[in-house]
């Protein structure tokens, strides 16, 4: 609908958080009505903010378009001892890994169902997190883990719960195939969290150095590397991580760069 408001000669700023039309859950017209709206955005848009940089080279490749990379940002934030999830989880400091996203497949939440599986730890794997658009594989994911009495899946989670979940996890696993700026990503760092992260761009671009990668879709890999990490090998520092995500990604810069984008022109 942007060429609405553009006969009215209005200036219009978009803003494209990843492309979408890649998702599992759109089927084929979906998908192809996404991706004109991507394309009435190129043409139309006085100003277009993309999240990642994997997004602009896509716009500057596929619509020869310049966009404004302006990515998530974070807040500092406290880290809180475990009093909730201890209460109603029994989990505690360090004592299990977390994958805290929406339960869908791009996610990647089978690879790391598969390769925790494959582990044998004492270590808990908890997955927070609602469907979206998705039940049916919100309804197999429950099915998968049924039977492992060390996997807890939690539902969707805010406030306190959620940052106790963050403060206290051993490890963060963010397995995605498809990501646009992954904010979950921020956040657990933000609370000075080692992270294993798939190897898309869009992961590295927000960790570089300050979190571990694996093989994208490749449930071997992620497994050798879940064991490496619960073995203590090559951790990473929480305060190094805490300065570099908040130096790199503060909500303020963030806040100040649309500003001037919004008032140009």
């Amino acid at each position: 609908m942007i060429w609405i408001p553009k006969l009215f000669k209005k200036r219009v700023v978009v803003t494209i958080h990843g492309l979408d039309w890649q998702r599992a859950k759109w089927g084929g017209f979906a998908s192809k009505y996404i991706k004109f709206g991507e394309k009435m955005a190129a043409k139309f848009a006085d100003e277009i903010i993309v999240l990642s940089k994997g997004v602009q080279k896509y716009f500057k490749d596929t619509y020869n378009r310049e966009t404004k990379f302006i990515p998530n940002g974070v807040n500092k934030v406290e880290n809180r001892e475990p009093g909730i999830i201890k209460e109603k989880y029994e989990l505690d400091k360090e004592n299990y890994i977390l994958f805290l996203a929406r339960i869908v497949p791009e996610k990647g939440l089978d690879y790391l169902i598969d390769a925790y599986k494959k582990i044998n730890t004492d270590m808990k794997l908890v997955i927070a997190g609602g469907a979206s658009h998705t039940n049916d594989y919100y309804n197999s994911i429950q099915e998968k883990v049924k039977n492992d009495s060390r996997i807890i899946m939690t539902g969707f989670v805010q406030g306190q719960e959620l940052e106790e979940l963050y403060s206290n996890c051993y490890l963060y696993v963010l397995p995605s195939d498809i990501e646009g700026m992954p904010i979950s990503l921020l956040e657990a760092m933000s609370y000075g969290r080692n992270c294993l992260v798939s190897n898309i761009p869009e992961n590295l671009d927000v960790a570089e150095n300050m979190a571990f990668s694996f093989e994208k879709s490749n449930v071997n890999d992620l497994k050798e590397k879940l064991e490496e990490l619960i073995n203590e090998k090559n951790r990473k520092d929480e305060h190094e991580i805490k300065n570099y995500i908040l130096n790199k990604y503060n909500w303020d810069d963030v806040i100040k760069q649309t500003e001037i984008l919004y008032k140009k022109g």
